[in-house]
């Protein structure tokens, strides 16, 4: 599963480091030629797309090494970094559409020339598609630092979109909205700068070792529940680590029950928790005396 994984989640970040590229050339000309403020910074957020893109490829490939003398817990906590990262570009991105857009709106300019119009309806349909794509790869292999990618896409359709909107009442109402698309770059900005907060707290909660979904703390203690002579589950704690989960818990058993009886229940105890919830790589597990 883990080289199916990384085969996936690398391939789903180089779909869009090439796209990204491609239309970060391509937006950044128009925008230049066609006079267009929200083209160009539309085209800016494509560049810094291809650098998170970067990013998310190197941290997905750390994070599949194996456990080593140095990181005998894995390299899982790169994942995380790498969307940390990738979220505070998205601020930082915003932050430069905003003072860009705000020095533009305060600067006398021509309106946008048509066809940018168009430029930015063809990015608006491909940026879609590839935050679809990135994004239901992202959850299939549960990657958050892939799913930070996606979420760069989105961003970009919004910036897009928005550029689009203002382009159009710029050329539709004509003189004195000449700066419409520079309100559209500022509004998209505070809509990137949204979605970059919340998937920053979501990377800083994973490396904070942030409680997993309680559903899945459940489908662990009932595993663990189902061993013979096991007679409670205790302290259960789970903490992430890239896409696998270290499980800590106590295990109640017979007191009078031989030592390696109880630990080959611990041994059972671990097997059956990997089987069921196949994103456990380990279980440490103290064995206690259950009060009679």
């Amino acid at each position: 599963m883990s080289q199916e994984r990384l085969s996936r989640s690398v391939k789903a970040t180089l779909w869009g480091l090439v796209a990204n590229t491609l239309l970060a050339v391509g937006k950044f000309a128009a925008g230049v030629i066609g006079h267009s403020h929200a083209l160009i910074a539309d085209a800016v957020e494509s560049l810094a797309d291809v650098i998170s893109s970067i990013i998310v490829w190197r941290g997905l490939v750390v994070a599949a090494a194996p456990p080593d003398e140095d990181h005998p817990y894995g390299h899982g906590k790169a994942e995380p970094i790498a969307a940390a990262i990738v979220s505070a570009m998205l601020l930082a991105a915003a932050t430069w559409i905003a003072v860009k857009a705000v020095q533009e709106i305060l600067t006398p300019h021509s309106s946008p020339a048509p066809f940018t119009l168009a430029v930015l309806l063809g990015v608006i349909v491909i940026k879609e598609a590839l935050f679809r794509f990135v994004l239901k790869e992202g959850e299939a292999v549960g990657s958050s630092a892939v799913q930070s990618d996606a979420w760069h896409h989105r961003s970009d359709a919004i910036t897009s979109l928005a550029a689009g909107l203002g382009i159009g009442v710029s050329l539709l109402l004509g003189k004195g909205y000449e700066a419409a698309d520079d309100y559209a770059a500022l509004f998209a900005s505070f809509i990137i700068a949204w979605n970059g907060l919340g998937l920053l707290r979501r990377a800083l909660g994973e490396l904070m070792d942030v409680v997993p979904d309680s559903d899945l703390r459940h489908q662990i203690v009932e595993a663990a529940s189902t061993v013979e002579r096991v007679e409670m589950v205790q302290k259960c704690i789970v903490r992430q680590s890239g896409y696998q989960l270290f499980v800590d818990m106590h295990v109640h058993v017979d007191p009078r029950m031989p030592v390696v009886e109880a630990h080959e229940i611990a041994h059972r105890v671990k097997d059956i928790v990997r089987a069921r919830v196949p994103r456990v790589h380990d279980v440490l597990i103290h064995i206690e005396p259950a009060r009679r």
